[in-house]
């Protein structure tokens, strides 16, 4: 739960266009005809974007509320692209009757309808038009909804390339090195069924029910392939877009994590974000690591501590965010100035030889435990160059000493190599992997 290290934004690339049903959705036009008032000059955006053809993407100005991210480019959208306000996340597993040649049938399919969706388009002919007797393409509980800056991010676990000593679909050579098996952590209580998994994809739009029919139509896409392993709802991002943004508050009432990589900083999103030529296979190059953290708040007992033991805890004012001694929240932290074991004290990059990740949390509430208390925390999602050298030692320290160990606990964790992005219509998410 590294409050430190996190950023948001994006780079422009190519954007999709609308499939050969219409030029202009029908899906699309609702949209803008509904949401015209609130989008203003975005939707004029959107109608310039829906108009192009899918073999002539075009480059896409900065996204706006309810407007559309690009899909095609160097990188995954959805990493270092603005974050959203609502996540669906989802692991998969392969069907144990998948072959090689049935899970690249799937990835080509779900390709084209991450395309579809982030452009603001149904999948495939649509929810209604077709035959009476079969069941539509689309699932149709995004009808008359904008993309909501929907991203959609693939990502492969180590169980794809080996599992319990097999290589399912010969990929073995193919797994990084730096796509490990992540190490038990002190204090982690992980359950194996929030945990792992052979693929995710992670839905981050500004409408949770934008987010939660990509995933809802990649699984029906899937159906005999690959199954649901577990999938977590996320709200209220606890990630800042740029620097200079003031940050969103956690659960705890905290501003968590203020030090970012801005999004036009192509240096240190090539230091510490995207693999580069030589770190692992070809297949990786311009791709990202990600480690997916469940961290459960004690929110009943947080909510009984002291205001100063709260802001012991993280090294910040509750009010501003202000590391202490300072008075701003983006002010330059005296380390010195907080107790030493302060979340902020530990995770800050100058106090890991400039280590950082990029981050892209969201905050969770999913009932009760049983016993009378909220089911809630953190839904950590971190993005970097090589976890051996990122999360893995920060979190390690964190877990030693970190003073907020005593409100939290990790409860489920998961490592994915997610590839380059997909360059342009015709090419599929894991081309490169799968040759």
């Amino acid at each position: 739960m590294d409050a430190e290290n996190q950023q948001q934004n994006g780079t422009p690339a190519a954007a999709d266009a609308p499939g050969t049903r219409s030029a202009v959705s029908r899906r699309a036009v609702i949209g803008w005809a509904g949401a015209g008032v609130a989008l203003g000059a975005a939707a004029v955006g959107s109608v310039a974007a829906a108009v192009r053809q899918d073999d002539d993407p075009a480059p896409v100005a900065n996204a706006t509320a309810g407007g559309e991210v690009p899909f095609y480019g160097e990188h995954q959208a959805g990493i270092s692209t603005p974050v959203q306000d609502r996540l669906h996340f989802a692991a998969f597993d392969v069907s144990e009757k998948a072959t090689r040649e049935s899970l690249v049938k799937l990835l080509k399919e779900w390709t084209k309808a991450a395309a579809a969706m982030t452009g603001g388009r149904e999948v495939g002919t649509g929810a209604v038009p077709g035959s009476a007797e079969a069941p539509p393409d689309d699932t149709g509980e995004a009808l008359g909804l904008p993309a909501s800056r929907l991203t959609l991010t693939i990502g492969f676990g180590p169980s794809l390339f080996e599992k319990d000593g097999v290589d399912r679909f010969g990929l073995r050579a193919q797994r990084p090195e730096a796509l490990i098996e992540l190490p038990n952590f002190k204090g982690d209580k992980l359950d194996p069924l929030r945990s792992g998994g052979d693929l995710c994809v992670q839905a981050c739009a500004d409408d949770p029910q934008v987010a939660v029919h990509a995933i809802r139509n990649l699984a029906r896409i899937g159906m005999g392939t690959v199954n649901i392993r577990w999938s977590q709802l996320g709200f209220g991002k606890t990630s800042s877009t740029t620097p200079d943004e003031q940050t969103p508050r956690n659960l705890m009432g905290f501003k968590d994590g203020t030090h970012n990589i801005a999004g036009t900083d192509t240096g240190k999103l090539a230091d510490h974000v995207w693999a580069g030529p030589g770190d692992g296979p070809e297949w990786m190059t311009g791709g990202s690591y990600l480690v997916a953290r469940r961290i459960r708040m004690h929110i009943e007992t947080w909510d009984r501590a002291s205001l100063r033991d709260q802001e012991d805890t993280f090294g910040r004012t509750k009010g501003e965010g202000a590391p202490y001694g300072k008075a701003k929240e983006h002010d330059d932290p005296d380390l010195k100035a907080m107790p030493a074991t302060a979340h902020v004290a530990l995770a800050h990059p100058d106090a890991n030889g400039g280590l950082m990740i990029l981050r892209r949390g969201f905050s969770f509430t999913d009932g009760t435990d049983g016993l009378g208390r909220l089911d809630a925390g953190l839904f950590f999602l971190a993005y970097q160059r090589d976890t051996r050298k990122a999360f893995v030692p920060l979190q390690q320290k964190l877990a030693a000493s970190d003073k907020l160990n005593e409100y939290i606990q990790h409860v489920g964790s998961a490592h994915f190599a997610c590839p380059a992005g997909v360059r342009k219509p015709g090419e599929w998410w894991g081309q490169a992997l799968f040759g």
